[in-house]
């Protein structure tokens, strides 16, 4: 499979080498081109490409990795979805708690991509945690998901337990996503693990 990230953080990077260690092909993508993340590609191994944020949002799934100022920036040219995937993996930081009614950040980001089928994942691990070997002797290091549309999210789920995480499906945007939301999510920043019988 190849994925698509818009950013090239250390959150990108992370996944990056744990989604080709799984198997798959990256393609990175900033706002400065395709040309300015030659030196990081050439680090992160021959299955990881940069490309134009276009090229990277045509992939089926795409992850949105990109800082909370930049999101409007990084959705607002791209064409309808189509049905396709996009992983939100931004936090806010400096907004606030949603309350109950207001929407949540990641049903904010599905307003912006048009057609998108967005799946709420990678925001409360932190990248140097993603990094590392999710495995552990007593078990597998979480990863919280939720989203709307189920195949979507499942289908997710599965790349995320190739990698070797656990994935916790929480719900749907409005109730998962508050849950996980960075401020004020119950579950944000909480590195969790599940242990294996």
């Amino acid at each position: 499979m190849r994925i698509g990230v818009l950013g090239a953080g250390q959150l990108a990077q992370a996944f990056a080498r744990r989604a080709t260690a799984a198997g798959h092909e990256v393609i990175l993508s900033n706002r400065a081109g395709p040309q300015s993340l030659s030196a990081t590609v050439s680090k992160l191994g021959p299955s990881v490409f940069a490309g134009s944020a276009l090229a990277a949002a045509e992939m089926d799934t795409v992850v949105l990795a990109v800082q909370s100022d930049h999101i409007d920036q990084a959705l607002i040219d791209l064409p309808d979805w189509g049905g396709r995937t996009l992983v939100d993996a931004t936090n806010d930081l400096l907004g606030v708690a949603p309350l109950p009614g207001v929407l949540t950040s990641s049903e904010r980001v599905a307003d912006l991509a048009r057609g998108a089928r967005v799946v709420k994942a990678l925001n409360t691990i932190s990248a140097c945690r993603f990094a590392g070997d999710p495995r552990r002797a007593e078990g597998r290091r979480v990863v919280l998901v939720s989203g709307d549309d189920i195949p979507s999210k499942r289908a997710f789920q599965g790349l995320v337990e190739q990698m070797g995480f656990a994935a916790i499906d929480l719900g749907g945007l409005a109730e998962g996503g508050r849950l996980q939301q960075v401020p004020g999510g119950i579950l944000a920043g909480v590195d969790l693990m599940r242990f294996d019988r």
